[in-house]
């Protein structure tokens, strides 16, 4: 297949392209920027220089190719920019483009959302595939709602639900290195009361080959779990930061966790996110192998300077 894949240079994005090309895929990849473009490139693959905010040039891709990944997310408009809104909004203008662009050719589109979406809905067990998210609960579902939506007008739409800790070497600038960040910051590596709260996790590999999976045999309208461990305490993973950087662990209260841990990773702290993958496993054969989180941490990659 020739795979138009958004987001390409990213650390999850990179690994995707790198997985398709060595399954014998060709591959475009989108890239806002020179250098970007550069790492797509670099990988063996064909970059298309443009935004997410690109529509025309997003569909003319989607159109030409085979079958679409979706994985761009404007995170520094949500993370650092603290417009989450405006990044959803644009994310979603996205998906829409390219589900138009495939309508009536039964091309695969895998699209991306987070297992956290479950966390306002789902309580006392671990989230499944079948799980939907509640109304007013986390807004991204709107991004995976309108993906899927086009598993009824011919296209064969699936969603990927990634951990939120998606880990490896490559991991720069996700939940991992912003817990580091403000480890480093505070002088000590805090978890919310008593820490209990679980997050899923998958190594970038694991999510690569997962991905490549979807597109080649998930079936129309399946939601699938990008997560490898099923829930890793959150004290646990405090714990391995404050060990890997030489720092004490603390306890912090709910209402302190935007401050220290930083606004948008302090409000999901708290969420018990524990999330089953066993249906995506049976579905797609999918056999995760890689290190786990707390094994990644200990390798000590995260707390280079």
């Amino acid at each position: 297949m020739h795979v138009f894949v958004t987001g390409a240079s990213g650390h999850i994005g990179l690994p995707v392209v790198r997985e398709l090309l060595a399954a014998g895929h060709t591959v475009l990849g989108l890239a806002r920027s020179d250098a970007s473009a550069a790492k797509v490139t670099s990988a063996g693959a064909e970059a298309l220089r443009a935004s997410l905010d690109d529509l025309g040039a997003l569909g003319d891709a989607a159109r030409s190719a085979d079958g679409v990944v979706h994985l761009a997310f404007k995170h520094d408009l949500a993370l650092t920019g603290g417009d989450f809104m405006g990044a959803l909004s644009a994310d979603v203008r996205a998906v829409r483009a390219i589900g138009e662009a495939l309508a009536g050719t039964g091309k695969p589109f895998v699209n991306t959302s987070g297992t956290m979406l479950l966390a306002h809905s789902v309580h006392g067990r671990p989230g499944t595939e079948e799980d939907r998210s509640e109304e007013g609960g986390n807004p991204r579902v709107a991004s995976e709602n309108a993906g899927l939506a086009f598993a009824e007008r011919g296209v064969r739409a699936s969603v990927v639900r990634l951990a939120p800790t998606v880990h490896g070497p490559l991991d720069l600038h996700g939940f991992v290195p912003m817990l580091v960040a403000q480890a480093r910051k505070n002088g000590f590596a805090a978890y919310v009361d008593d820490g209990a709260a679980r997050w899923p996790a998958v190594q970038t590999l694991d999510a690569a080959d997962l991905f490549r999976r979807a597109l080649e045999a998930a079936p129309a309208g399946a939601r699938l779990h990008g997560a490898a461990e099923e829930g890793v305490p959150f004290r646990a993973i405090a714990e391995a930061i404050g060990g890997g950087l030489g720092l004490p662990t603390r306890s912090i209260p709910a209402e302190m966790a935007p401050e220290v841990l930083g606004g948008f990773v302090g409000m999901m702290a708290r969420l018990d996110n524990p999330t089953s993958s066993a249906r995506t496993r049976e579905l797609l054969g999918w056999r995760p192998s890689r290190p786990g989180l707390l094994e990644d941490l200990a390798a000590g990659h995260y707390f280079a300077a």
